[in-house]
């Protein structure tokens, strides 16, 4: 009996707490007022874009997908009062609205140019050379026109040709050459040193030597390689032969052979467009032998006077790259002979030209040499090394960076601007 009512009042106990504990939580509980949509409007805080301090009773807001305005017809680039779509310029671009940009381009490009005619172009920019060459025709001159020829004297002359660029053969030659000459005619007066060593030069630079461009030949195109390690100004003197060409009455094609330098292909079409000429390119990172087959092709089929192929820069260390370029003559050679292999140096970096372009005429076959910046702090004497180690004739140099300064190798100016004007 005493176990019956121990149980009783353990079960009443249980239920006991058991209902305080209900009750105290839902006394707890948050009233909330819910409106529309399920969403609750008391117990949060403001949010963005909402309102502090909401009423209870207020009616929940209902969020609204809402579009952009649409651009006003002012900022449209193609507005056409005549209803055929249109630039901003008002021309018409045709039909479709995916092909802009080719109706742009005759827009963009640049207006054709008239080049200056290439005869007497050195002679124009004497002056310019002068300026820089002052070192080799200012000294010697006036080392030789001193009263006493001595051996310090003959020293300081060597000194400044090898300064020049000359090279050690050729000063050796040069210097023997002035020193027979004063013992024999003496050169008291700087008029008669300058007459002296301008014909000591002229016969180093060579004036029986064939400078001339092989850019027209008969019943089909001429073909021209531009060549040379990196930085030397290929796609631009490529450029400027054009133009060279273009003001002798020449119908040109350009070849964007190189494909490895995104903007070499835009920049020589941009040098053939001013003057004219079609540039034929490929892919970029395509294979350079295929674009210079098609642009012989194509010369071949318009009937191109010339072909100009501006191939890109390597390293005369690069083996590989070497023999790609061996493979862009041989697959040229498909449509006919190489009729050119110009090879552009940099006229600033002096003996090592030598060494770059000793390696190039072993892979293929230079017939003549580009030689450009020789109005900065180059020195003149590098045309007389070039041609000596080499046996290969400068035929065009460079002196300065317009359009127009590039200029058919002339011996006689080039060693008059040397020396500057008689005195």
């Amino acid at each position: 009996m005493e176990l019956l009512i121990l149980i009783v009042v353990i079960a009443v106990v249980v239920l006991a707490t058991m209902g305080f504990v209900v009750g105290s939580a839902v006394r707890r509980r948050p009233r909330r007022a819910v409106g529309r949509g399920g969403r609750s409007d008391t117990g949060l805080s403001p949010g963005v874009g909402d309102d502090a301090g909401v009423p209870r009773d207020s009616a929940t807001r209902t969020i609204d997908d809402v579009g952009l305005p649409a651009a006003p017809e002012a900022a449209s680039p193609r507005v056409a009062t005549t209803g055929a779509p249109t630039t901003g310029d008002g021309v018409p671009v045709g039909p479709a609205d995916t092909n802009l940009a080719p109706a742009l381009a005759p827009q963009q490009r640049p207006p054709t140019e008239t080049p200056a005619p290439a005869a007497g172009r050195l002679v124009r920019l004497r002056l310019r050379l002068a300026r820089s060459q002052n070192a080799l025709g200012r000294g010697l001159l006036t080392l030789l026109s001193g009263d006493n020829l001595d051996e310090e004297t003959w020293e300081d002359v060597e000194a400044t040709l090898l300064v020049a660029d000359v090279g050690v053969a050729a000063t050796s030659e040069l210097v023997a050459a002035l020193r027979e000459r004063t013992k024999v005619l003496g050169a008291s007066t700087p008029a008669q040193a300058r007459v002296m060593l301008r014909d000591e030069l002229l016969a180093q630079v060579g004036t029986a030597t064939d400078r001339s461009l092989r850019t027209s030949v008969p019943d089909r195109p001429a073909v021209v390689l531009v060549v040379g390690v990196n930085g030397t100004g290929k796609t631009t003197t490529c450029g400027k032969v054009a133009r060279l060409l273009v003001a002798e009455g020449r119908t040109v094609v350009l070849g964007a052979a190189d494909t490895f330098r995104a903007a070499a292909a835009d920049q020589l079409q941009t040098w053939g467009e001013r003057v004219g000429a079609v540039t034929v390119r490929g892919a970029e990172g395509g294979d350079p032998a295929s674009v210079a087959f098609d642009a012989v092709k194509r010369g071949i089929d318009s009937g191109a006077d010339t072909v100009l192929i501006d191939t890109a820069g390597r390293l005369h260390t690069k083996t590989g790259l070497m023999d790609e370029l061996v493979k862009i003559k041989r697959v040229v050679g498909k449509h006919g002979p190489v009729d050119e292999v110009l090879l552009v140096l940099d006229a600033t970096t002096g003996q090592n030209a030598l060494v770059q372009a000793r390696v190039f005429t072993e892979a293929v076959e230079l017939s003549g040499v580009v030689l450009t910046k020789l109005d900065g702090t180059a020195k003149g004497g590098i045309v007389i090394a070039v041609q000596r180690e080499l046996g290969v004739p400068v035929k065009l140099i460079g002196l300065g960076e317009g359009p127009d300064d590039l200029a058919p190798f002339e011996p006689e100016a080039f060693v008059d601007a040397l020396l500057g004007e008689p005195v």
